[in-house]
């Protein structure tokens, strides 16, 4: 790797010099404790400028430091689970010149991402994955007989998903040395650390005591049947009782912990242990640490500072520009409660986002009515089946991204019973800063296909406000609503949802030419572009077809009779609304006679993060690229126009 010129500064010296962890490895030990504070310094100074994943990396500063210093990455392969908590890890690794691009467009990745770096061995941002990913990077260096150590990160949040314990479980049968790092910043798992703790996790990880339980282990082995379980379980209640590690040992894994995870004096000796030890099979180290430490606002906030946009750093205030019109999120939220108001049964469920799904709001009005099921998607959807199943109204409030993760369960579980379980889909279509990993690119495609499905898109937020009226009523099927991440369009507010014909459109605009056929929250744009085709001369039309399935065909019999050119647009990926358009007019031969139609949707792409409106500028869903493909229908050309902020 090039070297980078030094420039050293009088508040970060260590750092400065520091461009990659070999760089770090250089140092005497006790330096390190200087070089964590000065990358809190640069962590918080960062994020000031640019927002983003805050308290999680503030939480993991000193172990970042301390994997760096004792593994040789990225020989050694170090994961992070989800991903979020890797700025620190990004700063140390060779971007730091690069830090204050994060999230924004040719800038940095929000989460790990193997064609950024060689040390981001396996890129993530949903939660869960790394034990999976590294106990598959452990066997295949076992296979090709290499020597590395392969050390996974996850919270304890994350730990709530099942995909870790079945990752566990394998593990645990195997013989493929694995270390896991169980960040646990919430105290949902740790009982107090302090010196006695960590001086039993330096001797339990010590390759001495290792190698004596291996003795021990050998000559159990050849005592009588009972006197081996006893003098087993002997050794295991005893480090249980002064760890609480029973369910990660039962497991299969070899419990270390808990250590102080902000202590690198704590965390070094530990680490160079578990290394050091010639043992095979998984190994757990349980380290203890805090969201958002080091930076008193955030240690003081209920959130830990999660997620930020920019801020000051002296004040802590966050820069937010003022509203234009009211969040999507809150619409929903605010709709549903109104219709708890007068229906008991309605309950719902989020997977550990309820601030992110507006049911925090929901939870304040009804707390016996609103589940947190904790990083379990797939949970959560049979969980929202059983209480259909039994006659409640469980709407399951799921970014479109996260509903993927329990896709089996939606078919299975589900779509084939009929039962009628509301999926209220967040962060439809493109959500700027969070890139590719979490765009709702793909919900109406996948729901599309299966039988029963009614599937809704909100063109605006008023209709968001009687599409989740029209979820409540429909109780003998599965249902979906889906809305963008974001403001609305500024539209007014019904004061009560009412609900909507099933599979019926609407029409916005009339006209005699061109027929713009919307599903989602492309209806602004629509409008616009009939605006400007006006202006070419064209008289269009605008509709609303507000259901993909069942898809209103007599609306759009009625669009392909009347118009020359008719025009699908939709924030989805190929597949989806469009796709059902056209198999209707196929198996109605109304492709039989020359009609111009051409459907507008996501590229077949994974797009980059960036600012929404560039995204869709990238992705060609905005009003002039609408323009632009009706006059190229009709063989006309548009004049050059520069690409719109």
């Amino acid at each position: 790797m090039d070297q980078k010129p030094l420039h050293i500064s009088n508040r970060t010296p260590l750092l400065d010099r520091i461009n990659a962890p070999a760089d770090l490895r250089k140092l005497p030990e006790s330096d390190l404790r200087q070089v964590a504070d000065e990358l809190r310094a640069e962590l918080i100074d960062a994020v000031s400028i640019t927002g983003g994943h805050f308290g999680a990396g503030l939480g993991v500063v000193e172990l970042t430091v301390a994997l760096h210093y004792v593994f040789d990455t990225p020989h050694d392969r170090l994961i992070w689970d989800v991903g979020h908590q890797a700025y620190p890890h990004k700063i140390l690794t060779g971007r730091r010149d690069r830090i204050r691009t994060i999230r924004q467009g040719g800038g940095l990745s929000g989460f790990t991402k193997r064609s950024e770096s060689e040390y981001d061995p396996f890129g993530a941002a949903h939660s869960s994955t790394s034990i999976s990913a590294g106990l598959g990077m452990a066997v295949a260096r076992d296979f090709k007989g290499e020597s590395r150590n392969v050390i996974a990160v996850i919270g304890d949040g994350a730990m709530s998903a099942g995909m870790a314990y079945e990752a566990m479980n394998n593990a645990g049968s195997m013989d493929s040395r694995l270390i896991v790092i169980l960040n646990d910043n919430d105290m949902s798992i740790a009982p107090p650390v302090g010196a006695m703790s960590a001086y039993l996790s330096r001797v339990l990880s010590s390759k001495s005591f290792m190698s004596l339980r291996h003795i021990g282990g050998e000559m159990a082995r050849h005592l009588p049947k009972r006197l081996e379980h006893m003098a087993r379980r002997a050794e295991e209640l005893a480090r249980s009782f002064v760890t609480g590690g029973t369910l990660f040992e039962e497991l299969g894994f070899y419990y270390v912990g808990p250590i102080d995870g902000h202590n690198i004096d704590h965390l070094l000796p530990v680490l160079k242990n578990v290394r050091n030890s010639g043992e095979g099979g998984p190994v757990l180290i349980h380290v203890v640490t805090e969201k958002g430490h080091g930076y008193l606002s955030a240690e003081q906030a209920d959130d830990k500072w999660h997620s930020v946009a920019k801020f000051d750093v002296i004040t802590g205030a966050q820069a937010k520009s003022a509203a234009k019109a009211p969040q999507y999120t809150t619409v929903f939220a605010k709709s549903l409660i109104c219709e708890a108001e007068k229906d008991a049964r309605i309950v719902a469920i989020t997977a550990a986002m309820p601030s992110g799904t507006g049911l925090n709001l929901f939870g304040d009005r009804f707390p016996t009515r609103t589940f947190d099921v904790g990083i379990a998607e797939q949970h959560a959807v049979t969980f929202a089946a059983g209480l259909a199943a039994e006659g409640m109204k469980p709407f399951a409030a799921i970014y479109s991204t996260f509903l993927q993760r329990a896709y089996d369960q939606v078919v299975h579980d589900v779509a084939i019973q009929k039962l009628p379980v509301r999926f209220a889909i967040d962060r439809a279509g493109l959500v700027g800063a969070d890139g590719q990993t979490h765009a709702g690119s793909f919900d109406v495609t996948y729901l599309g296909c299966l039988p029963g499905f009614v599937i809704m898109a909100a063109g605006d937020e008023a209709d968001l406000v009687h599409m989740v009226a029209t979820c409540v009523a429909i109780d003998d099927a599965p249902s979906a609503v889906r809305y963008p991440r974001g403001e609305g369009v500024g539209v007014p507010l019904p004061e009560i949802g009412v609900p909507l014909e099933i599979g019926r459109g609407r029409i916005l605009r009339e006209g005699t030419k061109i027929a713009l056929l919307n599903f989602g929250g492309r209806l602004a744009e629509c409008l616009k572009a009939a605006q400007e085709l006006a202006a070419h001369g064209l008289s269009t039309t605008v509709a609303d077809a507000r259901f993909a399935k069942p898809l209103d065909t007599d609306l759009v019999n009625r669009l392909v009779r009347e118009h020359e050119v008719v025009i699908t647009i939709e924030e989805g990926a190929i597949g989806g609304f469009g796709s059902f358009v056209l198999q209707h007019l196929a198996m109605s031969g109304q492709l039989d006679h020359g009609l111009k139609i051409r459907t507008m949707c996501l590229p077949d792409v994974f797009l980059d993060h960036d600012s929404p409106a560039a995204q869709y500028e990238t992705a060609g869903l905005n009003a002039r690229h609408i323009v632009a493909t009706a006059l190229s229908t009709l063989g006309r050309e548009i004049a050059a126009q520069p690409a719109r902020a």
